[in-house]
């Protein structure tokens, strides 16, 4: 039990700490840009929209779901989902949140290859998320290192997949911002502050991967005695 925690109190806690930082700075980001009301008083839906026609696309709907922070784009049945707040909100938050998720819709409808590894990635990764780690330390306690590896690679394919939406998630942020600029939806100043929005949004997910990779990297050293 010393042995389990000491891996895990060195590699993992510190990095459970960065990401508990890293999720803390995008509330206090979005909390505080949520009381700059953009000039031209549009709402998340209605931004979101603009992104939408400026891609040409047209067969996406933007409807209004429940939670705090849920806003999303569920590619089964086109469709944005935006939180109340983003949805009718007029908040500079509202409007580069609400753009960000339109530019996902953008990636998909120009089938945006990384989003295709992704897609390829999720089926191991979710089973790896949820048996990966049990296989690997069944396969240390019984002894069989074949049945160890077989762990290791499907928790490492947890980490695989938060890599790869590393570059997805900066994108449509890229996305968002220039069309942002470019259709004059928000003034220079009111597009830095949604810079900062989004940016913050970003560092969760590169938060979460080195999560993944810290536990990655404890399982491998927690196994590495029984597969010498």
């Amino acid at each position: 039990m010393i042995w389990y925690d000491y891996y895990y109190l060195i590699l993992v806690i510190p990095a459970l700490i960065i990401s508990g930082i890293a999720q803390w700075k995008v509330k206090s980001t979005y909390n505080k840009m949520s009381h700059f009301q953009n000039r031209k008083g549009l709402t998340g839906a209605e931004a979101a929209a603009r992104v939408l026609s400026y891609y040409g696309i047209t067969d996406v709907q933007i409807h209004q779901t429940q939670g705090k922070l849920s806003d999303h784009y569920d590619p089964r049945s086109n469709v944005i989902r935006l939180s109340s707040e983003v949805y009718s909100g007029r908040s500079i938050a509202s409007v580069g949140i609400a753009c960000h998720e339109a530019g996902h819709a953008a990636q998909h409808a120009q089938n945006y290859a990384p989003i295709k590894v992704r897609n390829a990635v999720l089926p191991v990764a979710n089973i790896g998320s949820s048996l990966g780690f049990t296989i690997a330390i069944i396969g240390y306690f019984i002894g069989i290192s074949p049945l160890i590896d077989i762990g290791i690679i499907l928790f490492a394919s947890v980490a695989v997949f938060q890599l790869v939406t590393l570059p997805i998630e900066f994108n449509a942020s890229r996305r968002a911002l220039s069309v942002i600029t470019e259709t004059g939806m928000l003034d220079e100043i009111e597009t830095g502050k949604a810079k900062q929005v989004l940016s913050a949004a970003a560092m969760t997910y590169v938060a979460a991967l080195l999560v993944s990779i810290m536990s990655l990297l404890r399982l491998i050293l927690r196994t590495r005695n029984r597969r010498n």
